[in-house]
């Protein structure tokens, strides 16, 4: 019943091993399909603090970790009575059906660290569980059934967890409504549990347990080192993903849904991996190294030049490694008999990258070091080949001097490549002598673990390593909070900017007579200029202000006295930046003691009292990632509620990806008026560090609008209109897919 190697024989028939192929399919599709659901459906509730996303992500961690140790601890059953108790299993965790949020409220004095994964667990927590058992579990039976190896099965279930990755975002949320969803996602459920059933029915009370029972005494499992082994592999791949999302939708190019393609590659490398094509293994082998070699130099690289290149020399890279490393899994997998075992190994190495990336790395770094981290991790475990002989005859002479000599000189090159006292690169030739040496000992040290990850870290050093962490080091220079990483810059004497990767919040001039100046997209002439301008005029000297998104506090600067003004803010850190006058001043020369109010502005914006102001800014919208419950037709009835009756409501769309005005616009049939302003500044404008915006001024009442354009005649503004066909975002439809614009024309 065993082969030589301990699989077992191929005894099944072409049919049956079909349905163990879509039932394993069908369950990593709904896995990879709840995810992003049920993080959609929990956003109008929660909100987007950072502590709801970092939950999530380790409930769904926790929950995978937990249904692969569940499958682990059916291995010690025969096979039908693992059948038996997994399929009451599923019939227990139906009653959760269908799939949705619980109906408990978030109480306001909760603690969203325990509140938020208590929410999901209660929600999806045993349907979840259930699920995410099905690919070791299945790949246990299939071996018992007679079905030969099982692990190529592993690749059939990333091909379905891909679908079900993509297929959200691209069919399902452009398409079905909340509701419909849960219950489509119901149905796939229902028609999962079938297909256990069916593939139950192929096991009998003895069909090769006894061979797999055999396999495991003939086997050694190699112990805790191997398993060890096995979530080291897995663990670099898992948190590289994580890193080089974070890297590219920071620091590179901030797009929409960029983070689907490093998630997507992770999972495709396991079906490439998990297969038997040792020549396809040693050519990734070959390669990785070098593209090592590239990645590492851009490491410490932003997106200011050469976005699209960079951008696509990170993802092949992250594919690469994983293919490498999963590769190496796959050829140290275990016999059948451990199967469940192996898998409970890679599933610990993916929670330990996930919480390396997710939770230590925000507490430990400024800025995102576990990218370059990760890269030095996976330079030193890859499998590495020396392919030149002469090269390989001499490390095979020198080998003991070598592998600390060429390490030392690269490093010396590289500190000579820097004035590391002050933090300043070198350039011109200078510099690119000493980082071609740099290159040729990296390529001279493949093959050859240590020596070529040291060698690898000096490149990325000399490549503004040296000058990323002299920034680090300086005071208030970088934050980073769970909601990413903030960089505070001065350039041009005076001017100081506040920038998340590529994308600006904020610029101030410190020059005597300027700091209350404000620039950037709140010119006096963009919209939202006008509009705090006219606020006198429209509401009177006592006029009630609150604007969303505090920034470096540059809207502060066109209070006046008498103004009562309430600023709201999601991130603490950003509150940090704007009240350290060290860094920008708009707040402690134009609004000292600001009325700061820290969480999800729909949140807190709803407990407010109704009519507390006549006039609201919205001003959270980047161009990676637009919290869609912020633009709702509820979230529009909380700024109606939040205002007074002929209150105006000004909302800042500009986005270099997105055209949010449709979204806008279709609020315009629940008794809303707009007009919106395309600000383009002048040459001359430009040189005083104002920059072009889009606002949308909105009011209940027609005449605030029509009074608004009175102040300021000679400046234009368009009607605000809506598009025909756009389906209004809701709290229970909403998708960004029909307002992308082509990345190449941003």
């Amino acid at each position: 019943m065993t082969q030589s190697n301990g699989t077992v024989e191929q005894t099944l028939s072409p049919t049956k091993r079909l349905v163990f192929v879509l039932t394993i399919c069908t369950g990593s599709f709904l896995l990879f399909l709840v995810q992003p659901m049920i993080a959609r459906m929990a956003l109008p509730r929660l909100g987007g603090a950072p502590t709801v996303w970092n939950s999530a992500m380790l409930v769904y961690q926790a929950l995978l970790l937990a249904g692969y140790a569940y499958a682990h601890w059916l291995g010690r059953f025969a096979p039908r009575r693992q059948a038996a108790i997994h399929l009451v299993f599923f019939l227990v965790a139906a009653v959760m059906l269908p799939i949705g949020l619980s109906a408990t409220s978030l109480p306001d004095n909760a603690n969203p660290i325990i509140w938020v994964p208590w929410l999901l667990l209660s929600s999806i927590g045993p349907l979840f569980f259930v699920v995410s058992a099905q690919a070791p579990l299945m790949q246990r039976w299939f071996a018992s059934a007679g079905g030969g190896d099982p692990y190529r099965l592993y690749a059939a279930s990333n091909l379905g967890s891909f679908a079900g990755l993509i297929s959200y975002p691209l069919l399902v949320e452009p398409t079905l409504p909340l509701a419909q969803q849960s219950w489509m996602w119901s149905f796939g459920y229902a028609l999962l549990f079938a297909m256990v059933a069916a593939c139950a029915f192929t096991l009998s009370r003895t069909n090769h347990a006894v061979a797999l029972q055999t396999s495991e005494v003939a086997d050694d499992h190699g112990g805790t080192k191997r398993f060890a082994y096995w979530a080291l592999l897995a663990a670099i791949p898992s948190g590289l993903m994580l890193s080089t999302t974070l890297y590219l939708t920071t620091d590179i190019v901030a797009m929409p849904l960029l983070w689907v393609l490093p998630l997507g590659l992770y999972l495709l490398s396991f079906s490439l991996a998990f297969s038997d094509n040792d020549k396809l293994f040693t050519m990734v082998s070959l390669v990785t190294p070098l593209v090592l070699v590239a990645g590492g130099a851009t490491a410490f690289k932003d997106g200011v030049d050469f976005q699209l290149l960079i951008a696509g020399l990170s993802l092949a890279l992250l594919f690469l490694v994983s293919v490498a490393l999963h590769g190496q899994l796959y050829r140290h997998r275990p016999a059948p008999a451990h199967l469940t075992r192996f898998y409970l190994a890679m599933s610990v190495g993916g929670v330990i990258g996930g919480l390396f990336c997710a939770l230590l790395a925000p507490l430990l770094f400024n800025w995102g070091y576990e990218h370059p981290i990760l890269l030095l991790a996976a330079a030193f475990v890859i499998p590495q080949y020396s392919t030149i002989s002469w090269v390989s005859a001499l490390w095979a002479k020198h080998g003991e001097r070598l592998k600390y000599l060429l390490p030392l000189l690269a490093l010396a090159l590289s500190l000579l490549a820097t004035d590391w006292l002050t933090g300043r690169a070198l350039s011109g030739p200078r510099l690119n002598f000493l980082t071609t040496g740099i290159l040729l000992i990296c390529v001279f040290c493949r093959g050859y673990r240590l020596p070529f990850t040291l060698s690898l870290a000096a490149l990325m050093m000399t490549m503004g390593g040296w000058q990323r962490i002299d920034t680090s080091l300086t005071p208030g220079a970088m934050t980073r909070s769970y909601f990413g990483v903030y960089a505070v810059k001065q350039r041009d004497g005076d001017i100081w900017t506040l920038t998340h990767g590529t994308t600006l919040h904020g610029t101030q001039n410190r020059s005597p007579g300027k700091e209350k100046q404000p620039l950037s997209y709140y010119a006096p002439r963009s919209g939202v200029g006008l509009a705090m301008n006219a606020a006198p005029t429209l509401f009177g000297d006592k006029a009630r202000i609150g604007f969303v998104g505090l920034g470096t506090g540059t809207l502060a600067c066109f209070s006046r006295p008498g103004q009562t003004w309430r600023i709201y803010e999601i991130d603490p850190a950003i509150k940090q930046i704007a009240s350290d006058p060290k860094r920008f001043s708009y707040l402690a020369n134009c609004l000292p003691n600001a009325d700061i109010a820290i969480g999800d502005a729909r949140l807190v914006l709803a407990r407010e009292p109704a009519g507390r102001s006549n006039l609201l800014a919205i001003d959270a919208f980047s161009s990676d990632a637009v919290p869609m419950h912020l633009l709702t037709q509820e979230a529009f009835d909380t700024y109606a509620r939040y205002l007074k009756q002929d209150g105006l409501l000004m909302v800042h769309i500009s986005n270099r990806y997105l055209d949010l005005s449709p979204v806008v616009a279709g609020n315009l049939d629940k008794g809303w008026h707009g007009m919106i302003r395309s600000y383009s500044a002048s040459e001359e404008e430009k040189s005083q560090e104002y920059t072009g915006s889009i606002w949308v001024a909105m009011s209940r009442d027609q005449a605030t609008l029509d009074r608004l354009k009175a102040t300021a005649p000679e400046e234009q503004w368009s009607k605000l209109e809506a598009t025909p066909g756009f389906k209004p975002w809701t709290d229970d439809f909403a998708s960004i897919m029909p307002i992308l614009r082509p990345f190449w024309k941003s």
